[in-house]
């Protein structure tokens, strides 16, 4: 998966909206609250973080592929930076990034899902 596939599958997504920041990363928000943070490694390679379970994030923690997210797990949060690309399919990814927005999604208020239609 390359960057542009991230971003054109998160443009996919029900009422999503995209930012450049942060240092150029590309940031996915559902209702105003963040989903995805993307970017490219110095060698080109695609990184990005996500929101998981806690039993997603405990199972990832240890995957080759993947990590606790800088920053995000170091506060107690569950989000999974993924870094590596060995290991990990295309489809794969793309699950990781549904159900993070899934997860932010569901944490919205009944009413701003209503306004967002989801």
């Amino acid at each position: 998966m390359t960057l542009d596939d991230l971003n054109a599958f998160c443009r996919s997504l029900p009422a999503t909206t995209h930012v450049v920041q942060w240092g150029q990363s590309d940031v996915w928000k559902v209702g105003g609250k963040v989903f995805v943070v993307a970017g490219t490694q110095p060698d080109g390679h695609l990184s990005f973080s996500v929101k998981v379970t806690p039993m997603t994030f405990e199972i990832l923690r240890d995957h080759p592929d993947c990590r606790p997210a800088p920053y995000l797990a170091s506060r107690g949060m569950s989000w999974i930076q993924y870094y590596t690309g060995h290991q990990m399919s295309d489809d794969e990814l793309r699950g990781l990034i549904a159900d993070s927005h899934r997860l932010v999604a569901d944490g919205l208020s009944k009413k701003k899902q209503k306004e967002l239609g989801l």
